[in-house]
């Protein structure tokens, strides 16, 4: 039997690795096989069954022209999709989201706890016995304690699809893995629809929340400010880990934003990345020197809203001007 399966691996290693022919060889090995088991219940001998099988085969070349295939193996032929890599693609896409999405939430709860931290030594029970700057002081450094966390987050996950880069070179999907995986995608599409609406409920209730603390007490605007990042952590890390197993699914099966790009949509996600890169960082700068030099952790969190918008905009504005 492994004399039949190396012998078709052999005959077929020429051939263009497409469904085509990967379906044909598994109807082969499958006929060959039970031609096999027929000739061993005759009484035929080991080497007399897999003899007379291969034999019975045919000649490659006459396959090749048979099915009007090309001979010989071309560099751009693309591989076809074993299932456990498949499998292992999906698995290791919802871990790096899980992970991507801890990490950004841990970016918004150093924020919240700067906040909440201020709002006691001025107002709350910290009062007398903390002062602002020393409560200021303890809030950078735990929000420097977790945005390290979250930076270690982001490259561990990174790293973690990097054996996947092959990947973007392209690839093909057999048959059988295909259906799967769209019946996969179907039965998923109601839990990602679900996140989705509770991820746009929370970001709509969250200003709620300050405005009724502000009616309530000026003072401890603070709380409600905290509250609200909060509810937009988890409305993002919604997004970020369901958006991520959707997107596994996209990119196996070609479609939406995966279909191949033009080159000007290539360069817009370059650009667009390249712009994040640095926006981002200072927008970070930007929210520590506020808070260090004008005292101004009340209110300067919400330079990270901000920057998120700004950046949509710019997307926008690009891609009109680029549209004419």
């Amino acid at each position: 039997m492994d004399t039949i399966a190396a012998y078709l691996n052999n005959m077929f290693a020429s051939l263009p690795r497409t469904e085509q022919t990967y379906n044909l060889k598994q109807d082969l090995l499958a006929n060959m096989e039970e031609k096999y088991h027929e000739l061993k219940k005759e009484g035929k001998s080991e080497n007399e069954a897999v003899g007379i099988v291969i034999s019975e085969f045919g000649n490659i070349d006459e396959l090749i022209e048979e099915l009007g295939l090309p001979g010989g193996v071309e560099d751009t032929l693309l591989p076809l999709l074993a299932p456990e890599d498949t499998w292992s693609y999906t698995a290791a896409k919802k871990k790096a989201g899980f992970m991507v999405g801890i990490g950004v939430v841990l970016c918004m709860v150093g924020p919240a706890l700067l906040i909440v931290l201020v709002t006691l030594a001025e107002y709350g029970f910290l009062r007398g016995v903390l002062s602002e700057d020393a409560a200021g002081m303890i809030g950078v450094s735990i929000l420097l304690v977790l945005i390290a966390l979250a930076v270690g987050m982001f490259i561990y996950s990174g790293s973690s699809m990097e054996r996947f880069k092959y990947l973007e070179k392209g690839f093909n999907l057999p048959y059988f893995l295909r259906t799967e995986l769209e019946q996969r995608r179907r039965a998923y599409t109601p839990t990602y629809t679900l996140s989705l609406a509770l991820g746009i409920c929370l970001c709509v209730v969250s200003p709620v929340l300050v405005i009724i603390w502000a009616a309530v007490s000026e003072d401890t605007t603070g709380y409600g400010a905290a509250i609200m990042l909060l509810l937009i952590a988890l409305a993002v890390f919604l997004f970020i880990y369901y958006g991520t197993i959707k997107e596994s699914f996209s990119f196996l099966l070609k479609e939406g934003e995966y279909i191949e790009l033009p080159p000007e949509k290539k360069e817009e996600k370059r650009i667009m990345g390249s712009i994040a890169a640095i926006v981002w960082p200072l927008a970070t700068c930007i929210f520590l020197i506020s808070g260090f030099v004008f005292q101004r952790w009340d209110i300067n969190w919400i330079v990270f809203p901000v920057t998120g918008i700004l950046l949509g905009i710019f997307g926008s504005v690009y891609n009109l001007v680029k549209a004419r």
